[in-house]
């Protein structure tokens, strides 16, 4: 068993999670001590500025790397996830980095790239601690989609629950893991999810999002914009998939969501993500027993309740089972990390398109 701290920068760009994990990358031995240390309001800025520039770069030859928004942005982003690793105040035997995704154009979708901002041999230098990072570029040029990555743990953290079963992540995007009775694993982004609305949330009352859902609770869905939004050709597309932060932006602009009210076009975007999820079921191998939520989406009661409506499975968030729903995605860099340590699959056919159990990510330093 290692030990490991995971860690895990989303596309919301609200912060940095860390967890403590103790594991083989194949078991769970103990989950320890969790927490989140907020960007501050400049670098979550300059994060968002670099994300637009990336993907505005990316129909030409890119960003230089010697960019001055790129140098300053990963070394900000990297300090912020050594302070983590110090506040978790837990001794590790290695670091799971995931870094912030900028960019993500996986195969089938006009480039078979993504890319992940952060200095991973600096927090090596930092934490005195090796660090497993670059978890996802070996799926990606292997023809997968290089996401989701989560799977692999999620399967390890419910190997006692009843299945079929549903995990559902809630973040900028939304990803879903069905785990089968014989542990067959299929897993795919569903959609946008928190992104556009904490967009709409910040342009509109200058919030970081909509807390609890209130404002979508204040308004009404309208149901022509939604059935644009809903009419995209990715939800029909089968698996393996994934999405950019950014790739619904021009659905959005022109789908007549930009026109609502605020309340209205908060609500219509809490059932955007819902009917998203929903639409996924088509592509699920059979229907899970429950659905069960991790992530900033199921802080969103509107969220959760517009689920509910739109699944015929129970969803509950997952403390319902004893997990931590706002640690998940760490603890699964923690185990993730264990896997590239020991040469193990990190992506699977089911999950990414891999072409095979595919192992990946790259190692700074030597565990002790």
């Amino acid at each position: 068993m290692l030990r490991t701290i995971g860690m895990m920068s989303g596309t919301s760009l609200d912060g940095v999670d860390a967890a403590w994990v103790e594991t083989d990358g194949e078991r769970i031995g103990r989950l320890g001590p969790r927490l989140t240390l907020p960007y501050d309001d400049g670098l979550r800025r300059d994060l968002r500025a670099l994300l637009d520039r990336a993907n505005a770069a990316a129909a030409g030859n890119g960003l230089p790397p010697d960019d001055p928004l790129l140098l300053d942005c990963v070394r900000r982003l990297t300090l912020r996830h050594a302070e983590a690793v110090a506040a978790v105040a837990e001794d590790a035997d290695l670091i799971g980095f995931h870094g912030q995704t900028i960019l993500h154009r996986p195969a089938g979708r006009g480039g078979g790239l993504t890319w992940q901002v952060g200095d991973a041999a600096l927090l090596a230098e930092l934490t005195g601690k090796p660090v497993a990072h670059d978890f996802r570029s070996a799926d990606v040029a292997a023809g997968g989609q290089g996401a989701p990555l989560v799977p692999v743990f999620h399967a390890a953290l419910a190997a006692e629950l009843p299945k079929p079963l549903a995990v559902l992540n809630l973040g900028g995007v939304g990803n879903v893991t069905w785990i089968g009775a014989n542990g067959a694993l299929v897993a795919f982004d569903t959609g946008p999810a928190n992104g556009p609305l904490d967009d709409w949330a910040r342009r509109h009352t200058g919030a970081a999002c909509d807390w609890d859902g209130a404002l979508a609770a204040a308004g009404e869905a309208h149901p022509e914009v939604l059935a644009r939004l809903l009419a995209h050709p990715f939800f029909s597309l089968p698996p393996p998939k994934s999405l950019d932060r950014l790739d619904f932006g021009r659905v959005l602009r022109e789908s007549g969501a930009e026109g609502l009210p605020a309340a209205d076009g908060a609500a219509t975007l809490v059932a955007f993500c819902a009917g998203s999820v929903a639409a996924g079921l088509r592509h699920l191998p059979a229907p899970p027993r429950e659905w069960l939520v991790g992530g900033g989406g199921r802080r969103n009661a509107a969220v959760m309740r517009a689920l509910q409506a739109a699944l015929p499975q129970p969803v509950r968030p997952a403390e319902a089972v004893g997990w931590d729903g706002d640690a998940l995605e760490a603890q699964a860099f923690g185990v993730l990390a264990a896997r590239v340590a020991r040469g193990l699959p990190l992506t699977f056919p089911g999950t990414t398109g891999a072409p095979r159990p595919l192992p990946g990510g790259s190692l700074i330093g030597r565990l002790p």
